[in-house]
């Protein structure tokens, strides 16, 4: 019997995205059928040892998966950038946090989830904008994750 040897030409391109809240992360993960792809909930991880947890996780599957969905919390992005890991990051325009808002509601968020994302909207897409080392999409008025997979990434 013969072993295959792992390396670097049995990894798959993995592609990191890092998507703010109410971009259609779950969405993309649920109905892409044709991508092997890893949702990385952040909340599911021991806060006691996170970001490392978390960030050994996404390294654990780099080369697994075509795609690893991650949080877009500063914490996290600095630690993939540390780790020199390549991502995207995708948020919304700053202009559409009236739409964001309703999709927080829509989808069933708590209240104390929309209050937070409505109260620090401006200074984390701030954040955002200002992010180095990685790619950055803006998505527009009515635009998801899932219309930008394929088209800008």
């Amino acid at each position: 019997m013969k072993i295959k040897k792992f390396n670097e030409h049995n990894m798959k391109q993995t592609l990191v995205i890092s998507a703010f809240p109410g971009c259609g992360k779950s969405h993309l993960y649920r109905n892409q059928s044709n991508k092997v792809i890893l949702d990385s909930d952040s909340s599911k991880f021991d806060k006691s040892d996170f970001p490392r947890n978390y960030i050994e996780h996404i390294k654990e599957n780099v080369g697994k998966v075509d795609i690893i969905l991650v949080s877009s919390h500063k914490e996290v992005r600095d630690a993939l950038v540390e780790n020199n890991i390549d991502f995207t990051l995708i948020y919304p325009k700053r202009s559409i946090k009236d739409e964001y808002i309703k999709r927080y509601v829509d989808r069933g968020n708590n209240e104390q989830f929309v209050k937070l994302l409505e109260t620090n909207w401006n200074m984390w897409i701030d954040q955002l904008q200002e992010q180095e080392n990685c790619n950055k999409i803006e998505l527009e008025e009515g635009e998801y994750l899932s219309d930008v997979i394929n088209m800008k990434i």
